[in-house]
């Protein structure tokens, strides 16, 4: 009998196993969900379900840029030893290949459905946690980078006046400064302008509470809380950084002045790093 797609599904959300080998198990079974069920825990590919609630605090961060699209995921598992295995690295590379191919901007069935699978041959906890999706447009790019053994990963979205600019060599250095400068700051915002309201409004009441421990007049007293609210974003937007390879001047400035000098006009527009393991930034 003929086994439709939605059979496999439905069983493979029962059992945990993979999409072929639900396929496979309700053919042997003629459809019958719980004959084929049976099958799948014969054949040690049900046990699944079991592992989902060990902890993933180890995995790796994968990154694959193409020249319209850019893709990072974070894939967990339980050990070290896993996230160093070929299959495991594999899998995220496939991931990361599928999503460019599919255009895929969010983790769906096929993506957990491929983590599945090789859950049930290696027989560990493992979660695709998170997929970022950048779209380049003809004068954007995006310069990556994979700390070790991908315990961290870094996108950095970048636009010109002028595609050609991407080709410059001072330009693709900066690119490439840019992404080491998010793994080593690890930024919370792009810039000043998309730090949330709220979060400046509580930081602006606890500076305030600081300066009002001082022996000043209300103006000098407003003038410090400005100057710690202005030097405190400056720590973590990305744009009013010190530039890694030249504290003398912020990232945007740095930016500013390379494209100044390559003949044109470059900007970042959005960032995101993640980490393996622990809470990451999307911006």
């Amino acid at each position: 009998m003929a086994i439709t797609a939605d059979e496999v599904k439905k069983l493979r959300e029962i059992t945990g196993a993979g999409m072929m080998d639900c396929k496979k198990a309700l053919t042997q079974a003629n459809g019958d969900f719980a004959a084929a069920e049976r099958l799948l825990k014969e054949m040690g590919l049900a046990a699944i379900a079991k592992r989902q609630d060990r902890a993933t605090d180890n995995g790796r961060v994968f990154v694959k840029v193409e020249k319209n699209k850019a893709v990072m995921a974070e894939l967990s598992c339980e050990t070290d030893f896993v996230a160093t295995n070929e299959q495991f690295a594999e899998l995220g590379n496939k991931i990361c290949d599928v999503a460019l191919a599919k255009g895929y901007t969010e983790i769906n069935d096929e993506l957990t459905g491929m983590v599945n699978d090789l859950i049930a041959i290696i027989k560990e906890n493992m979660g695709l946690k998170n997929l970022c999706v950048f779209d380049l447009g003809a004068n954007e790019y995006a310069s990556s980078y994979i700390h070790g053994n991908g315990s961290l990963g870094v996108l950095v979205m970048f636009k010109a006046d002028k595609a050609e600019l991407f080709e410059n060599e001072l330009v693709k250095e900066l690119t490439n400064d840019c992404a080491l400068h998010v793994a080593a700051f690890t930024p919370s915002y792009l810039n000043i302008s998309t730090v949330d309201e709220t979060y400046i409004k509580e930081q602006t009441e606890i500076f305030t509470v600081q300066a009002a421990k001082l022996d000043k007049p209300a103006k000098v007293l407003e003038g410090i809380v400005k100057g710690k609210l202005s030097k405190h974003l400056a720590e973590i937007c990305f744009l009013q950084q010190p530039f890694v390879k030249d504290d003398s001047m912020s990232v945007e400035k740095k930016v500013a002045e390379v494209g100044k000098s390559a003949g044109g006009k470059l900007e970042i527009v959005n960032f995101s790093f993640l980490r393996a393991g622990v809470a990451s930034c999307s911006n």
